[in-house]
């Protein structure tokens, strides 16, 4: 066996954060770990239904899995608890957390070093294979980003997590998914030497693309200050970015 798998499985070494804001509706998770892709193996989130993080040696089909049951009207604690109870669940984690904010774990028992969840009001944080206090700095950074949108809690949370040593192996992907909103979140770094850093860099480029697109939207039903002004505001947050550097001259020159 080699390192990283148990019985042939790939474990996802991984540390996590799955909320839902009451305020906006969305609900998501930002996840990172010292494997590839981990917002392609660990994070699934359903519109109307939740967001699961299945970690450590968990097949991929939980997630979807643990959804299709809190879609048939499970709460998180009993679709937590039927994922926990199929075979081998030991060194498995999986953290859910429904469209109402109701959150439920399992950390099996043999997952490896510092491994373990801490549920609150609308979230759940959760990790194994984790540098020592990565666990609580994950819940202090959530507890401490308290009024921030729920984009910028995640990250921040994750943020704090990464620089607390994160995965024990070291940095390789991360991902921030959010559901609820008619445009979804969903931004990954599959292979960097600091994910987390360059996720965030990404989340002020879609917050920069999502201004353009108002601002575009202004533009074309003739509100020529609030388009310009919009389209500013997008070029502060990404200068340079080709996309909206492309589409500007066209707002811009509403003006003229």
């Amino acid at each position: 066996m080699t390192p990283g798998t148990v019985g042939g499985r790939l474990r996802f070494m991984t540390f996590s954060v799955i909320a839902h804001d009451p305020a906006s509706g969305l609900t998501g998770v930002a996840v990172a770990s010292c494997v590839l892709a981990v917002g392609a193996r660990v994070a699934t989130a359903r519109r109307g239904v939740g967001v699961v993080a299945a970690q450590a040696s968990s097949p991929l089909w939980h997630g979807n899995a643990a959804l299709d049951l809190l879609a048939r009207g499970a709460s998180p604690e009993e679709a937590a608890a039927a994922m926990a109870a199929l075979p081998e669940p030991e060194e498995r984690q999986l953290a859910v957390v429904d469209v109402r904010g109701g959150v439920a774990a399992w950390t099996g028992p043999d997952c490896q070093g510092e491994a373990g969840h801490r549920l609150g009001e609308h979230v759940s944080v959760q990790g194994n294979t984790l540098a020592d206090g990565v666990l609580h700095t994950l819940w202090t950074a959530w507890e401490a980003a308290r009024g921030r949108p729920l984009a910028e809690r995640l990250l921040a949370a994750l943020l704090a997590g990464d620089r607390a040593g994160g995965d024990r192996r070291g940095r390789q992907s991360a991902a921030l998914l959010l559901v609820g909103e008619d445009d979804p979140v969903d931004l990954r770094v599959d292979d960097a030497a600091d994910p987390v850093a360059e996720l965030g860099r990404l989340l002020t480029v879609d917050r920069a693309h999502r201004l353009f697109r108002e601002a575009y939207a202004r533009h074309r039903e003739g509100c020529r200050d609030e388009a310009v002004a919009l389209l500013l505001r997008s070029q502060e947050l990404a200068p340079g970015d080709r996309l909206i550097g492309t589409w500007a001259p066209r707002i811009l020159g509403a003006e003229g």
